[in-house]
């Protein structure tokens, strides 16, 4: 049997650990009355314009579902989806959030780079911030497309390659208006203050990868937020997010 991948232990552990701190923003976004607002600086649905227009009837699984806020969107407008994450304390409290409004999906344990689940069951694959970014994408996006039926769609949010070049090491501090790391070779990081690993990709690698997996890019959607938007997570300030993306969405669809 293969081995673990460490990368996929480090983050299960960093994410076991941080889980709670995830709880009450998770809670906010399950709330009914909450429009699906993505990304660190909440951009609405609205504007994003992220999801399909008609989710009803589709089977959808979410590559690192976290508290499950994806998941819960998608199915309060007619998906049937099916929740993944490599965290069992981050599945623990979207068990939690599944009791307190009524709304149960299959969670599962396992990691997007390799899960249990059957293929071509899927019309969507989708992933904020979780597997699309926490774990390898050689891995993760051929096993996102074997789950895909022909003519499903993946979509994926994760910090833009302009942040990633202009982030420095040190927790907490937002990205510079310098480059601070070279574009070429970018893939794995790591960082000083923490066991994380995270993956990022160029865009060149990104298209070759996806169009390798059998996937065709449909849309790249640089995020930009709302004048006066305040971030969750301290990656950027305002008057840098206004004039370079500090988050990318990225559509693909399988061939058929």
């Amino acid at each position: 049997m293969t081995a673990t991948p460490d990368h996929v232990l480090h983050n299960r552990s960093a994410w076991d650990r941080w889980a709670a701190d995830y709880a009450g923003p998770g809670l906010r976004k399950w709330e009914p009355s909450a429009e699906p607002s993505w990304g660190i600086w909440n951009v609405p649905e609205s504007q994003a314009g992220i999801l399909p227009s008609d989710l009803e009837g589709l089977d959808a699984v979410e590559l690192g579902c976290g508290t499950g806020y994806v998941s819960a969107w998608l199915a309060r407008r007619g998906a049937r989806p099916v929740g993944l994450d490599n965290s069992a304390a981050q599945l623990a409290t979207a068990r939690g959030l599944q009791e307190r409004f009524a709304l149960r999906f299959p969670l599962v344990h396992a990691s997007a780079e390799r899960t249990p689940l059957s293929d071509a069951a899927f019309d969507i694959a989708i992933s904020e911030y979780g597997a699309s970014i926490w774990c390898d994408p050689y891995a993760w996006i051929p096993e996102a497309a074997r789950l895909l039926r022909p003519g499903g769609q993946l979509i994926f949010l994760v910090n833009s390659v302009q942040l990633m070049l202009s982030l420095p090491d040190e927790d907490g501090l937002p990205a510079t208006d310098r480059l601070l790391r070279p574009f070429f070779g970018m893939h794995r990081f790591e960082w000083p203050d923490d066991e994380s690993v995270e993956f990022h990709l160029g865009h060149g690698d990104m298209i070759r990868l996806l169009r390798r997996s059998g996937l065709d890019v449909e849309d790249l959607i640089e995020i930009r937020p709302a004048s006066g938007a305040t971030a969750s997570h301290p990656l950027a300030t305002i008057e840098w997010a206004r004039q370079w993306p500090s988050e990318e969405v990225w559509k693909a669809r399988k061939r058929y």
